[in-house]
């Protein structure tokens, strides 16, 4: 990836730590909705949908897959969780797999977000980039960037959602929804969404985690052309 002028499409993909691992008064901090619940069944539902949302937390999850694509060129380069060292790559698709471990992602991360002139993200403000820089402080690793200083400073970072939404003026889609009304091929077509991710990681299959999110940044940077040209207005 060049380091002039650098555009980088980043997503990235989490996964829950266990209930158990955590203390107990961590567990009930984490139930507190549903220990209130009188009804079983209700309360059951609760806890269920507690833990289901656990991923979504730098406190309670882990980053397990970091994708990047430079818009200029085309190239994605995707690091996903791993004990041992595994690449591979796709040569006409431009994309490139790399197996590492959680600190080592954290830490190219940030090697490259350093160079990088501008960031694209889906909802990247509220989720991706709050998530990479409190998840690295909790492993000691400091982030080399702040793309989220002020909401309506898109001079660093553009996330997408808050444009399309007009900072909120407007309903919030998922990317899924967008990708399809503006006539994207949507990543989930290929039968796979964010929700799934928490299984396929526990069934050993990060791969496929790994390749959902490169079609997640190669989608996201097919939006941000659209944007770029019909709706980037001075």
């Amino acid at each position: 990836m060049k380091s002039d002028k650098l555009k980088l499409v980043i997503d990235i993909e989490t996964s829950a730590f266990p209930l158990e691992s955590f203390s107990e008064s961590q567990q009930e901090y984490i139930l507190r909705y549903a220990e209130k619940e009188r009804d079983e069944e209700s309360k059951a539902a609760k806890e269920l949908e507690a833990i289901r949302y656990m991923n979504l937390y730098p406190l309670t999850a882990k980053v397990i897959v970091i994708g990047l694509m430079n818009i200029t060129t085309g190239n994605r380069y995707v690091m996903f969780e791993s004990e041992e060292k595994r690449e591979w790559e796709v040569e006409e698709k431009q994309i490139s797999y790399h197996g590492m471990s959680e600190a080592e992602m954290l830490k190219t991360f940030w090697k490259y977000a350093v160079k990088a002139d501008k960031i694209v993200t889906f909802n990247g403000r509220q989720f991706d980039i709050p998530f990479l820089m409190l998840r690295s402080a909790m492993i000691k690793v400091k982030p080399s960037r702040n793309f989220i200083k002020s909401r309506y400073d898109s001079s660093t970072h553009i996330d997408l959602l808050e444009q399309l939404t007009f900072h909120g003026l407007v309903r919030k889609f998922n990317l899924d929804f967008y990708t399809r009304a503006f006539g994207i091929e949507s990543p989930k077509s290929k039968g796979v969404s964010g929700m799934d991710v928490n299984e396929l990681y526990r069934a050993g299959k990060i791969d496929e985690v790994a390749i959902y999110c490169g079609d997640d940044i190669l989608a996201t940077s097919e939006l941000y052309k659209i944007w770029d040209e019909y709706l980037r207005l001075k």
